[in-house]
């Protein structure tokens, strides 16, 4: 299997997990606050990588273990970056779905399959017209998807328009270390960092209670392993062989997930303009795939 399709079927899986994992961040919201949330989320997520990286280490399949102090250094550092950009568009977005609706959070936060491209520029990566067509195309089958009637914007659409920035920040950072870090150590130092950061808004603006916290230990377990140890670590490895762009595009399919999965397991039925902007979605994906003649211009 080439790279590339490999790379890209690992995004698409966590774009599942993802898609699935509203319906657990909705339902913890109900008994514990944003910056709660996501603290215990990414804690569990890191220490759920620690056996990980000991069991890969141990088969000596670890790709670009660091040895040298210096390799180590530059880990941590890489780690530092990643989760201070992960907490900020992770709070951001989780409190930005207070003030408004799931559907055009979830628009607004997958306009960095634009910002993304823009981003490519400034780093010298020009993105060619068919991945840019693709991204606009995208984008048009999210509106068709997520927003119904006339969009008007609110505080809580500005949050996630910033949310939306810095989740592109954050792929097209890892898409400049790609080459140079170990993807499952990456992700646990980064989730242990935004765990930190995350801690200081909790004990801040929050008075979290440990029985609402067990609670809603369900929620907070999918959350942490699935959509944080595994999906955001499924997305870290992808990315050392899929172009930010076209990540940016599969991760995407979050909301098409969500959608599905919201129809599946609470009965939330889509309608035809959904279903259409559903197909959209998946046909923009399906022509970023394809092969380009000048693989050099591509991000």
């Amino acid at each position: 299997m080439k790279k590339q399709t490999r790379g890209s079927l690992m995004l698409l899986l966590a774009a599942m997990i993802w898609g699935a994992s509203f319906v657990a961040q909705s339902e913890s919201m109900k008994l514990i606050g944003p910056f709660t949330m996501q603290t215990i989320r990414f804690l569990l997520a890191g220490l759920v990588l620690l056996p990980v990286i000991f069991f890969l280490d141990k088969k000596k399949i670890t790709r670009n273990k660091p040895e040298t102090k210096l390799q180590i250094k530059h880990q941590l550092h890489c780690g530092v970056i990643g989760g201070i950009l992960l907490a900020i568009a992770s709070n951001i977005q989780q409190i930005g779905i207070i003030y408004t609706s799931v559907g055009k959070a979830g628009f607004i936060t997958a306009l960095y399959i634009i910002f993304v491209p823009i981003l490519a520029i400034f780093r010298r990566k020009m993105p060619s017209i068919r991945i840019w067509f693709c991204a606009l195309l995208a984008l048009v089958g999210l509106y068709f998807l997520c927003i119904s009637g006339v969009m008007r914007l609110n505080i809580g659409d500005l949050l996630e328009l910033i949310c939306a920035f810095f989740y592109s920040m954050h792929i097209s950072y890892i898409d400049s270390i790609s080459d140079t870090i170990d993807g499952v150590r990456f992700s646990c130092t980064q989730f242990f960092v935004c765990a930190a950061v995350s801690a200081t808004g909790m004990f801040g603006f929050e008075m979290p209670e440990v029985s609402s916290i067990l609670a809603c230990w369900l929620p907070i377990c999918y959350a942490g392993i699935l959509s944080g140890g595994v999906a955001f670590t499924l997305q870290v490895v992808a990315q050392q062989d899929v172009q930010p762009t076209i990540a940016s595009l599969i991760m995407s399919l979050e909301s098409v997930f969500a959608a599905l999965f919201g129809w599946l397991l609470i009965s939330q039925a889509l309608s035809l303009r959904e279903l259409f902007g559903c197909a959209i979605m998946f046909i923009a994906i399906i022509l970023a795939q394809l092969p380009e003649k000048k693989a050099s211009r591509q991000t």
